[in-house]
């Protein structure tokens, strides 16, 4: 970039008005993009969406904006998201408390009823929605269109050693990655519920990071990305400025050790490097409430979040 102050003039070129300084900035970055452009051009991404960033309109504009410049560059976009806010929401108002053990909500009949109906519907079609009015093409791909999610139910291991049920809560077990993968040459983004079926057709709920992640390496994705409540993995929690912006393996597992990386910033690490060892190329942490987060982390050298490879 230009270190020539606004207004003064590069050798050799008359006077600049501050518009057409501004302009040729803007066109830098243009230039810069280019290279990560030709890069990922038809790779596959698979951008996990939940948070704050589901519960904010502005920001999931300009998350879907961005999703919408992926795949009119050529990238190959695909969304898998959750909805716990709204599924919490839509339980307090029949009635029912949303009961969570060890990060997994609880999932009787009543509320797998709940999950159904805000998350693979009234979430995944109001993306699809979304995408459709700011320009983009779309597919939900839910159990009222094409399910492509597949699994079994789970259970947690107790503290006596008994497991825990949970309800109709599972975890992935087969993705249909034809279905997806046709999608994404016709140009069109599949945005997934992180819902599954079981074998006997039983609707499960899904944690959606542990959806995405299946969904990537399905994919054999070129990039899987978490769009968090925070701007990535820190040296100290606490300040944001101590953002790590790159990580190996190695180097996030000495982080987990040290107690660097705690709490609810474990499980989903762990989930990155897992998913690492199984072909993805590359994982992304961003804050999804940062304007274009998704452009600048792809698109620029530098970034704004973490990055962990492997």
């Amino acid at each position: 970039m230009s270190s020539v102050a606004v207004g003064a003039s590069p050798p050799g070129v008359g006077d600049w008005s501050k518009p057409l300084y501004t302009a040729v900035e803007k066109a830098d970055v243009l230039i810069e993009a280019l290279e990560w452009i030709r890069r990922f051009r038809d790779k596959t991404t698979v951008i996990k969406i939940g948070g704050s960033v589901m519960e904010d309109p502005n920001a999931l504009r300009h998350l879907l904006l961005d999703i919408i410049f992926m795949r009119t560059v050529g990238m190959r976009p695909v969304v898998v998201h959750g909805g716990g806010a709204a599924i919490s929401r839509a339980m307090s108002e029949a009635g029912l408390e949303p009961r969570f053990i060890q990060g997994r909500r609880y999932t009787d009949d009543a509320a797998r009823d709940i999950v159904e109906r805000v998350l693979a519907y009234e979430t995944n079609e109001h993306i699809f929605q979304r995408i459709e009015e700011l320009g983009g093409r779309a597919a939900p791909l839910n159990f009222r269109t094409t399910n492509v999610l597949f699994g079994e139910k789970i259970q947690l291991p107790g503290d006596d050693g008994q497991p825990i049920d949970l309800g109709h809560v599972g975890g992935v077990t087969r993705v249909d990655r034809t279905t997806i993968e046709n999608l994404c040459y016709a140009g069109i983004v599949p945005v997934i519920p992180s819902m599954c079926l079981d074998a006997d057709k039983q609707k499960l709920n899904v944690n959606a990071d542990t959806a995405a992640t299946a969904v990537a390496q399905a994919m054999r994705a070129e990039k899987l990305v978490f769009l968090s409540d925070v701007n990535g993995v820190r040296r100290d929690k606490h300040d944001p400025d101590s953002l790590v912006h790159s990580l190996t393996a190695g180097q996030a597992r000495e982080l987990i050790a040290s107690g660097a990386i705690e709490s609810g910033m474990i499980p989903k690490v762990e989930a990155c490097l897992d998913t690492l060892d199984h072909g993805v190329s590359k994982i992304h942490i961003i804050d999804g409430r940062l304007r274009h987060s998704l452009l600048l982390e792809i698109y620029t050298s530098k970034g704004v979040g973490t990055e962990i490879a492997k």
